[in-house]
């Protein structure tokens, strides 16, 4: 079944209904795609050679992309064009870690020109040719239908994304030489024009000259000039027209836009696997290729904010072969889904003088992996992870063990209480990041390890994350899915934020997605308001007029410094109050949800927001003069003898405003060890020789660390 076009409306306004004085107004959080994709535009389309693709050797048999290992585009080994967009943050849960998402971006990561309310053929992912005329893999022989030859993939529409209408279609063609021959480049040839001039006794050549290509081209080629030539000038001229066997396309299989909890609730899966059998003997040539695309729609230009990247599909696993059936569903294969996660319980990044302060509050007890096993047969799989400070020496793992995972058709994804998964599904961290205290910022490369050494070949896959201990606190991962607003004018949006000592912020980082006709354009007063009951209280801070600002970095966030540097503690909001209507579109991360610590206002009443997913606003510390408890300079502020010690400890405080109440001893991997209350002179002969960290906390919760050594 082919779905045509048609007219619809596009619904991009999630809202809220808020009560006020028995009555009702309505909210409207606001949540868009993109009016562009920076990562496109940051990646350079594959060079183009001056000979077609469609001249290229066809491959052969068999064809499988999982898209795992190309990002932002294509493998050009295997695709004949650039515009899906290879990612690992609009799919849900898919069977491999990285999609092909189908959007309404060209290649280039702008909304198509051609766009519009009507359905329209947007992205389009086309195999380059390959020989389904002939095997290669047991000598060379002929292919016939008889040799059940099978396409099949996982698909899944909106996925993070858009929810795609009913009309705004995914389709499936196959194609084949219909016996024709179509234009498909102009060959050319560059020589200098002295050679032309003097063969025509010719002093140079005017713009519209006509210019006649030179012998051995194909007669009667020319070109109008465009330009004055002279001698010393290069020239090109057309040379040959080159054709290519026309292509007909059949379609054989489409599928009718829906949201992703329809999806899921109509098939069960998050992700439904097709399998198409090519039987019909007109496939079976050595220029077959097939292609998917696209029926994708926008918003009118009523609201122009409104007309950015939508109507999102998934696909995964795409795999060609012979000697395949129906049940050919499975694939020697272990794999990690989606993006590893961050160790840290709330945030993706914190400032590392917030991590050491309660660096056992920062850390979640276990993470959160997806697991399949792709093939037909119980695996027994190892799962570890392996962590290395990048500017420091930490190194340190975590082993999970065996444990049999399931076939992926069976029980999905491998979870915490799927037998003893909860090693593998659900890792524990045992170890917590060094505290250096030596460094302002560090971070920490985090692999993940999954295996089956039981058969050959070796399974294997692995993931790589970057744990981040910067001088800001992030919430999001960094990739913007969505763009987020708020209506109407004068509502104000605070995110909120937990320091666990005092600190000073210096600005603030917003990524503000770039619109059609820059229609975000509009101004706002960056806020910054202290805590009041779990909720944004006094304002603390307040800079007028500002406008959007933008990065040229990929994803890149707009610094804005603040006038003086603020010293804060505790909870704290940053946000802004929208000086016009509209939609401000900022960066909002799809794949982490931190909706309880946003909040809105447009009625004098906080309420949290209704929607998940994560707002790309960070709050950035440090200043030149750090008002507040500064642990560097803990050497000023107390004195320690002897250092290095034997036994016992003498300690003097040298910072008559501060009142001391307790001692801790950590060791530098941040195990707390020993705290006792305070006093002058301290027995420490229980530690092992070796280095630890010595904390010293008074009744206001400030804190003074210093390094000690133990000797013997």
């Amino acid at each position: 079944m082919i779905f045509k076009p048609m007219i619809l409306e596009k619904k991009y306004i999630i809202t809220t209904l808020v009560l006020l004085l028995g009555g009702y107004i309505q909210a409207q959080e606001i949540v868009t795609g993109l009016m562009s994709n920076p990562a496109k535009q940051h990646s350079k389309p594959a060079i183009e050679l001056k000979t077609s693709k469609s001249t290229a050797t066809p491959l052969s048999l068999p064809f499988f992309d999982d898209f795992s290992v190309h990002r932002i585009r294509p493998d050009q080994s295997k695709w004949a064009d650039s515009y899906v967009f290879i990612n690992k943050d609009f799919g849900i849960a898919p069977p491999n870690t990285g999609v092909a998402t189908f959007d309404v971006l060209d290649q280039n990561g702008f909304v198509y020109n051609h766009a519009s309310t009507v359905p329209f053929v947007a992205d389009m992912l086309t195999s380059l040719s390959i020989r389904l005329d002939s095997s290669f893999t047991e000598g060379a022989r002929a292919l016939s239908p008889a040799d059940s030859v099978y396409l099949s993939f996982f698909y899944q529409p909106q996925g993070r994304g858009d929810k795609p209408e009913t009309a705004d279609s995914l389709l499936l063609q196959l194609g084949y030489p219909n016996g024709n021959l179509v234009l498909d480049y102009i060959d050319s040839i560059t020589f200098p024009v002295d050679f032309y001039l003097l063969a025509n006794s010719l002093e140079r050549i005017l713009p519209l000259d006509t210019v006649w290509s030179p012998s051995g081209c194909r007669a009667g080629m020319y070109m109008i000039s465009t330009r004055l030539y002279v001698f010393g000038d290069d020239i090109t001229l057309p040379c040959d027209s080159i054709f290519k066997p026309e292509i007909a396309w059949k379609t054989v299989w489409s599928a009718p836009g829906m949201s992703y909890q329809e999806f899921v609730q109509q098939y069960g899966v998050q992700f439904k696997q097709v399998m198409i059998r090519i039987a019909d003997p007109v496939f079976f040539t050595d220029k077959f290729s097939f292609r998917f695309f696209n029926y994708a729609s926008i918003a009118d230009n009523t609201n122009p904010g409104l007309r950015g990247n939508v109507d999102q599909w998934n696909i995964d696993m795409v795999y060609l072969n012979k000697n395949r059936s129906i049940n050919d569903i499975y694939y020697n294969k272990l794999s990690f889904s989606e993006r590893p996660p961050s160790f840290l319980k709330r945030y993706e990044s914190m400032p590392y003088r917030q991590y050491r302060v309660a660096p056992t509050i920062a850390i979640k007890p276990e993470l959160s992996m997806k697991i399949t096993n792709l093939s037909g047969d119980t695996r027994n799989t190892r799962y570890r992870y392996d962590v290395k400070q990048v500017n420091g020496s930490q190194y340190f793992s975590y082993d999970g063990g065996n444990c049999n995972l399931l076939p992926f058709t069976e029980a999905q994804f491998q979870t915490c209480e799927t037998g003893c998964g909860v090693k593998h599904a659900c890792p524990e961290i045992k170890t917590l990041f060094a505290l250096d205290y030596e460094l302002d910022t560090t971070s920490f490369i985090i692999r993940h390890f999954i295996s089956d050494s039981s058969a050959a070949p070796i399974l294997v896959d692995s993931l790589v994350y970057r744990q981040g201990f910067y001088n800001y606190f992030a919430y999001d991962d960094g990739t913007p899915e969505l763009g987020y607003g708020l209506e109407p004018a004068g509502a104000f949006l605070a995110l909120q934020y937990t320091l666990m000592v005092p600190d000073t912020l210096s600005a603030i980082q917003i990524l503000f997605n770039k619109t059609l006709n820059e229609a975000n354009n509009k101004f706002f007063d960056l806020m910054v308001w202290r805590d009041q009951n779990g909720r944004p209280g006094q304002v603390a801070y307040r800079k007028i007029r500002q406008r959007p600002q933008y990065s040229d970095q990929l994803y890149g966030f707009h610094l804005y410094e603040l006038d003086e540097p603020l010293v804060l503690n505790g909870n704290f909001y940053i946000g802004l109050m929208q000086e016009e209507s509209g939609s401000y579109n900022i960066g909002f991360d799809a794949v982490n949800n931190s909706k309880q610590y946003l909040f809105i206002n447009v009625d004098g009443v906080w309420r949290n927001s209704m929607i998940d997913g994560a707002l790309m606003m960070r709050p950035v510390f440090g200043a030149p003069k750090l008002i507040g408890v500064n642990e560097k300079l803990a050497e000023k502020q107390l004195k320690i003898s002897p250092n290095p010690f034997s036994h016992s400890l003498s300690i003097e405080l040298l910072q008559s405003e501060f009142n001391p109440q307790k001692i801790s001893f950590y060791d530098l991997a941040g195990r707390l060890l020993h705290r006792m209350p305070f006093a002058q002179t301290v027995d420490a002969s229980f530690l092992k020789p070796g280095f630890y960290m010595l904390r010293i906390e008074d009744s206001d919760k400030q804190v003074i660390t210093s390094k000690i050594l133990k000797t013997n």
